[in-house]
């Protein structure tokens, strides 16, 4: 993993779990930042062609994937404010995580400017990769990173194998995160919705 991405990831550890970014985005409602593409070393507007500005960052970052695709960096700042907030960093991040997650990206983070700069990893190997999303991994599936999952071939049984491994990893986050962890990993929403 990118050493300057590790040290950002360091100094906002934990990373946010699900519960945590729904009940912030509930508190902060209509969050909105504002974005621009840049190719990387020449950020020159937030007003480019490719600025999105009060926008929700994880509906624009899928909208605007394309983009990473094509070697730009995203930069990303308060609206109207051409900084961002200390308090956004890890909000930021997690929620980035969670949307790469999907596509099995990795990201890189920086602050540049007082801004959130991210770009996609294409230096990342497969090591790379596990490295980063473990540091998100309560973002995830429940996936036992330390456990070869072997998941048998029979549904009933792979089914039964991935609810234990579901309850171990619960378990597990429970007694790492307390009660910010929502076991299967369901936001409140899909809670609600189930009761």
């Amino acid at each position: 993993m990118d050493q300057t991405t590790r040290k950002l990831i360091v100094d906002f550890s934990p990373m946010w779990t699900n519960r945590e970014i729904w009940e912030f985005e509930q508190i902060n409602e209509d969050l909105t930042f504002d974005a621009v593409y840049a190719k990387p070393g020449n950020f020159e507007s937030w007003k480019s062609k490719l600025s999105y500005p009060d926008s929700d960052i994880r509906e624009m970052v899928v909208r605007t994937f394309d983009n990473f695709l094509d070697g730009n960096e995203l930069w990303i700042a308060n609206k109207n404010d051409e900084k961002l907030d200390e308090k956004y960093v890890a909000y930021l991040m997690s929620v980035m995580a969670d949307v790469m997650i999907e596509e099995e990206i990795c990201l890189n983070f920086r602050i540049e400017n007082n801004c959130l700069v991210s770009t996609m990893d294409e230096k990342a190997d497969v090591i790379d990769c596990k490295e980063f999303f473990e540091e998100f991994y309560h973002l995830a599936t429940g996936f036992n990173f330390d456990t070869d999952t072997g998941i048998p071939d029979d549904e009933t049984e792979a089914e039964m194998y991935l609810t234990r491994l579901q309850e171990e990893f619960d378990e597990k986050m429970k007694n790492k995160l307390g009660d910010k962890y929502m076991p299967g990993n369901n936001d409140p929403d899909t809670l609600n919705a189930e009761s």
